[in-house]
């Protein structure tokens, strides 16, 4: 039976290399509709917990991966050999960027590596992690083709970007998927695959317009609560409610879309995704300043949080040095329970650098580990820091507490009430009658 047939009769066997945010997802979905799937992940604790129907990821429930297991559609795996069986093989791996903002592809070069030992005529392969375009033909075809085997002919290879947005309560299945193969009869099978499983389906002409189109959507998002976060900073400075102000532009039925500020912008593919096109840009002589100015004004966004902190301190009388505070949710948006490249990360060491005490409240995140070294603090190894409880009892016991992350369920008014100062990054405190409450 050829690959067509394997996948319109939903009978093609899946491995996915990567179990995060973004494989777990694909995985249920995809074994939701009959087809097998082969987890793949190099982190045994993962595929232990994965094999014992516990999930790590906030949007898939318990239940739900226990039923694919039960169903005998699902499995996870340290090593590769499942790759030998797969018809379909998805790349969902990290793409990080280093402390110079250099992408970083090798998960996904070392993950090419394996497909290739395992690669047979008739198998299709495609890469959902996102990167700079030009990685999918200029990187992973190449490596991919010294195998002997011809792209379009013998093998399929494609682009096609994840759209997670953890915490969306938007169905998997509708969100679109956009799709561009190395050629098009690549893009006619990959459409054809994600069509099983997902109401809609968007071709491009090429993998390359399929990996900018997902470095724009994040792009678009940079730079525009970028954008609003500046402006917050002066309207700070001239004694002007921002929040009040997006809510007035909103008012507008054409022509505004609102934007709010953000102690940063923080998660897996908006602070990131965009620096993959800036390097790749300087490759044509070309400087892409919006980005790179979105990215430092992002970047400054902690710090003025915590210049924010040092003055409503001040106004109380306190310094900084010896202050308790109180951090309110290190989760980088509401509701969810992943903290990465949250304001967090810089805001505690920052503070701590300069003297305070620093504890932190996240009924979803009980554990965090600061990178404290960056900060120039006397104890150069990571600080694990774990979540207080009770947080709206306990604000009275800190001389400031500041609002990072406005998960639902909290009453802010009391905390308002209880506390001495907040610095509220979020607008969570709706109520401009507190005079003890400082936003931007």
């Amino acid at each position: 039976m050829n690959l067509y047939d394997l996948i319109k009769e939903k009978k093609a066997k899946v491995a996915i290399i990567g179990m995060g945010y973004v494989g777990l997802p694909h995985a249920l979905e995809i074994a939701r509709v009959g087809m097998q799937v082969y987890g793949i992940d190099i982190q045994e604790k993962r595929v232990n917990q994965l094999n014992a129907g516990k999930s790590y990821i906030q949007d898939v429930k318990d239940s739900e991966l226990q039923g694919i297991i039960d169903a005998k559609k699902f499995e996870a795996f340290t090593d590769f050999s499942k790759l030998d069986q797969a018809d379909v093989i998805i790349i969902c791996v990290p793409t990080p960027l280093d402390k110079y903002k250099i992408p970083d592809i090798s998960y996904i070069v070392n993950s090419v590596k394996e497909i290739k030992k395992h690669l047979r005529p008739g198998q299709l392969i495609i890469l959902e992690s996102t990167t700079y375009p030009g990685t999918t033909d200029e990187v992973i075809l190449p490596m991919l083709e010294e195998s002997g085997l011809k792209c379009g002919q013998d093998f399929y290879l494609a682009f096609a970007p994840e759209r997670i947005d953890p915490g969306n309560t938007i169905p998997f299945n509708e969100v679109p998927k956009v799709v561009g193969g190395i050629t098009p009869e690549c893009t006619k099978i990959t459409g054809l695959f994600y069509g099983q499983f997902l109401k809609h389906v968007h071709p491009v002409s090429s993998a390359r317009a399929a990996e900018m189109t997902k470095i724009l959507e994040n792009t678009y998002r940079l730079i525009n609560i970028s954008a609003i976060n500046e402006l917050a900073m002066l309207a700070g400075k001239m004694n002007i409610d921002i929040w009040e102000v997006i809510e007035a532009a909103k008012t507008k039925p054409y022509g505004f879309q609102a934007f709010y500020p953000s102690p940063k912008v923080g998660g897996h593919c908006i602070p990131l995704d965009p620096f993959y096109l800036s390097w790749k840009a300087k490759e044509y002589n070309f400087w892409a300043h919006f980005i790179e100015l979105a990215g430092e004004i992002n970047e400054q966004m902690p710090h003025y949080v915590v210049t924010s902190t040092i003055t409503a301190l001040n106004r109380q009388g306190k310094a900084i040095k010896g202050s308790k505070i109180l951090v309110w949710g290190v989760a980088y948006k509401k509701d969810i329970n992943d903290p990465r490249e949250g304001a967090a990360y810089d805001v505690v060491p920052n503070l701590m650098r300069k003297g305070a005490e620093v504890d932190y409240f996240d009924h979803l995140i009980p554990e965090l580990r600061i990178a404290a070294g960056n900060f120039m603090l006397e104890n150069k190894e990571p600080i694990l820091m774990k979540s207080i409880e009770n947080g709206l009892e306990a604000v009275k016991n800190y001389d400031a507490v500041i609002i990072l992350c406005d998960h639902s369920g909290f009453d802010y008014e009391t905390l308002a009430q209880n506390a001495k100062v907040v610095i509220d990054t979020r607008n969570a405190i709706k109520s401009r009658e507190f005079e003890n409450v400082y936003r931007f």
